[in-house]
């Protein structure tokens, strides 16, 4: 079982992080271009609502992967209708480099599903093939840049959760999120975990240091 969940994260980290050639994107023209992006993600990407992530040292390679994936159809949020439809990936590639390299700020778990969240993010759960997510996001929730695995320390966790649910949503029906990777392992990972288990290893995802 254990070289299963294994191999399972290693099909991820082969498919979910490879969103092809990888632009170099210039964080000084960057921040210009991503102006309008603060209303909702904050000026340095702390965004102050759970509704809008923090983009604040996410990845540069995931999040131009989310935003092609945004500007091209296949990721649907309704709240980024339009933003990045005129823009061109190395437009994105800027944007996505400044974002990275700010510093994103902190949050708390919370301490009743501290055993719950840890046990998830941390080993998985054997009996239902559901891979830990530290194998991605890494231990200390930092992710995997280069891999193109957000990090998810310090993201709010009803953002998290939020994303699990449209995960698992996706498993069987195409109004969820689907542009996890060909694996649909996030997909498949989430359709396996209980809403009481998403909101516990969101919560002890964004409160790693």
């Amino acid at each position: 079982m254990v070289k299963t969940i294994a191999t399972v994260a290693l099909a991820l980290l082969s498919s979910l992080g490879h969103a092809g050639e990888m632009l170099q994107g210039d964080a000084v023209a960057g921040e210009a271009k991503a102006i309008t992006c603060g209303a909702c993600h904050g000026a340095d990407g702390n965004s102050v609502v759970p509704n809008f992530p923090k983009l604040a040292g996410l990845g540069d390679k995931y999040l131009l992967k989310q935003m092609k994936d945004i500007r091209d159809g296949r990721r649907v949020v309704a709240a980024m209708a339009g933003q990045v439809d005129n823009m061109s990936d190395q437009d994105l590639a800027d944007i996505a480099a400044f974002y990275d390299q700010q510093v994103r700020t902190p949050e708390l778990a919370d301490a009743e599903l501290m055993e719950l969240g840890r046990k998830v993010y941390m080993a998985g759960i054997m009996e239902r093939k559901v891979a830990a997510c530290s194998g991605c996001h890494s231990p200390s929730g930092k992710g995997n840049g280069p891999g193109g695995f957000p990090g998810l320390a310090g993201q709010h966790p009803e953002y998290i959760a939020a994303q699990l649910k449209m995960f698992r949503m996706g498993y069987e029906d195409p109004a969820g999120r689907t542009n996890d990777s060909d694996s649909k392992i996030m997909r498949a990972t989430a359709f396996e975990l209980s809403d009481k288990e998403i909101e516990a290893v969101a919560s002890y995802a964004a409160g790693l240091r």
